[in-house]
C-alpha cells in the first residue's frame, strides 16, 4: 500500500473520530440533571429526555470512551468515569448481580432480564475500562459477569450459550434480543459479542478457565455458526444447533470475518489463528461478490437465494466493512479488498457521516439518502443501539492497522 495513500486514509479517519464521532457525544448526549446519558437524539438533534435507557447504549459508550482514553489521552477520562459510575451504580443488579437490561430516564429498573448479550458488552467495556485505568473493580467485575455467563447460559448438554434469563437467573421463555429477531435458544450475534468480550478479556487476564471457554467458543463460531460453503453465518439456532432460518446478513458477515482473526490472536494457537484467517477470507469474498454495492457500500440482509431483503444502508454495517475488507487484504494481499475498505469509508464520508448534526445517519435508502423516522423508525442519532461503538470502533482499529 503506497505510503502517501496510508497517511491521507489514517488523517482523514482521525479527523473523524475526533473532530465529530467522540465530540457528538461528549456535546450532545451526557444528561446532566438526571446522570448519565440521554437514552435517545433523534435524528435532528432533538433530546428525548423521558426515553428508555439500554444496557447496550451505556456499555457501548463505555467502550468507546475507554479506548480513546487509552488510545488517544485523558481527555476523554471525564466521560468515560462517567459511564462506569452510572453502570455500576444504576444498571448493576445490587441482588442478583449482573447487569439489567432497561433503566427508565432517572435509572429505575424497567426490565430487570438478564440478556447475555448485554452482560458480554458489560464484560467488553469493563475490561476495557480496566486497560484504560488500571481500576481494579472495573476487572473484578468483568470477571464477575464471565463468571455468570459460565454458570447460568452455557449450555452443558450441546454447547454455546442460551440467550437470557430472568432476573434471578432461571429459564426465560422470550427470550429474543430484539422484536425482530426470532424467540429461539441460540444466535449468531450473542456468540459473535460474548466471543469479543471474551478476548478483550483476556488481554488483562490470562485464566486457564477463560482460555479454555474462548477456545471452546471460537471452534464453535467455526464449525457451527460460520458456513463455509455459502461464505455466511447462520443466525439462528435451536438448542442442538439445528439452524432456524436461511436469511444472510452481510453487516455480520464481515464483522465476523475480522473478529475470529482476533479472537485467535490473542488466544494464540496457530492453528486455529490460520483456520480463522481463511475462513475470514471466505466471509469478506461473499460480502464482496453478493453485499457490495456498485457505489461502495454494503446492503444489509438477503435470503438464501441472494435476493434482498433489506436493501438499505445501515450505518454500522458499512462501519464493520471498512475493517472487515481491509483485514481480509492484510491476509491475502488481493487488492480488491483494499480498495473495496478504501471505497467504503469514500462512501461513509460522502453520505453516512452528518454533516449538518453531527455523529453518523442511521440508515440510508439504496440511493444513499439518509432516512427519516417517518421511513425507518430506528432512525436516529442516539439510541437503545445506534451508540458510538462500531463507528469509533472501525476508527480505532484502522488507525491501528494503518500505522503498522
Amino acid at each position: 500500500m503506497n505510503d502517501n495513500v496510508n497517511e491521507m486514509w489514517s488523517a482523514r479517519i482521525r479527523n473523524e473520530l475526533v473532530g465529530n464521532i467522540l465530540p457528538f457525544w461528549t456535546n450532545r448526549a451526557v444528561d446532566r440533571n438526571n446522570g448519565g446519558f440521554y437514552g435517545k437524539i433523534d435524528w435532528d438533534l432533538a433530546v428525548v429526555r423521558k426515553e428508555p435507557r439500554s444496557a447496550v447504549l451505556n456499555t457501548r459508550i463505555l467502550w468507546t470512551f475507554a479506548a480513546a482514553s487509552r488510545l488517544l489521552g485523558a481527555d476523554y477520562l471525564d466521560v468515560t468515569n462517567r459511564a462506569f459510575d452510572y453502570i455500576m451504580n444504576k444498571f448493576r443488579d445490587p441482588e442478583h448481580d449482573g447487569l439489567f437490561w432497561m433503566l427508565d430516564y432517572q435509572g429505575k429498573v424497567i426490565s430487570s432480564r438478564k440478556q447475555i448479550y448485554a452482560q458480554a458488552f458489560g464484560i467488553y467495556a469493563f475490561s476495557e475500562y480496566y486497560r484504560a485505568t488500571g481500576n481494579q473493580a472495573s476487572l473484578e467485575f468483568a470477571q464477575r459477569l464471565f463468571q455468570l455467563i459460565e454458570k447460568h447460559s452455557r449450555s452443558a448438554a450441546f454447547g454455546g450459550y442460551l440467550e437470557a434469563c430472568r432476573r434471578d437467573w432461571t429459564t426465560l421463555d422470550d427470550m429474543r434480543l430484539s422484536e425482530k429477531d426470532i424467540n429461539c435458544p441460540k444466535s449468531m450475534n450473542t456468540h459473535l459479542h460474548i466471543m469479543e468480550a471474551y478476548t478483550n478479556l483476556l488481554r488483562v487476564w490470562r485464566d486457564p478457565v477463560l482460555v479454555t471457554k474462548q477456545t471452546e467458543l471460537l471452534r464453535i463460531s467455526m464449525d457451527r455458526i460460520i458456513n463455509p460453503k455459502t461464505g455466511h453465518l447462520k443466525l439462528f439456532f435451536d438448542e442442538r444447533w439445528n439452524q432456524l432460518s436461511e436469511d444472510v446478513s452481510f453487516g455480520h458477515d464481515i464483522e465476523a470475518s475480522w473478529l475470529i482473526v482476533e479472537a485467535a490472536e490473542v488466544l494464540g494457537d496457530v492453528a486455529l489463528l490460520n483456520r480463522a484467517r481463511e475462513l475470514a477470507v471466505v466471509l469478506a469474498r461473499s460480502v464482496y461478490e453478493q453485499g457490495l454495492d456498485t457505489d461502495g457500500s454494503i446492503f444489509y440482509e438477503a435470503n438464501s437465494r441472494g435476493v434482498l431483503i433489506d436493501s438499505k444502508k445501515h450505518w454500522w454495517a458499512q462501519a464493520e466493512a471498512v475493517v472487515g475488507f481491509f483485514n481480509a487484504f492484510q491476509i491475502s494481499q488481493d487488492s480488491r479488498f483494499l480498495a473495496a475498505s478504501l471505497h467504503v469509508w469514500d462512501y461513509i464520508e460522502a453520505k453516512v457521516v452528518d454533516r449538518e448534526h453531527g455523529e453518523w445517519h442511521a440508515k440510508l435508502s439504496p440511493e444513499g439518502i439518509p432516512l427519516l423516522p417517518t421511513e425507518d423508525t430506528d432512525v436516529c442519532l442516539a439510541g437503545p443501539w445506534k451508540c458510538p461503538y462500531h463507528n469509533s470502533r472501525s476508527c480505532f482499529e484502522m488507525l491501528n492497522r494503518l500505522c503498522v
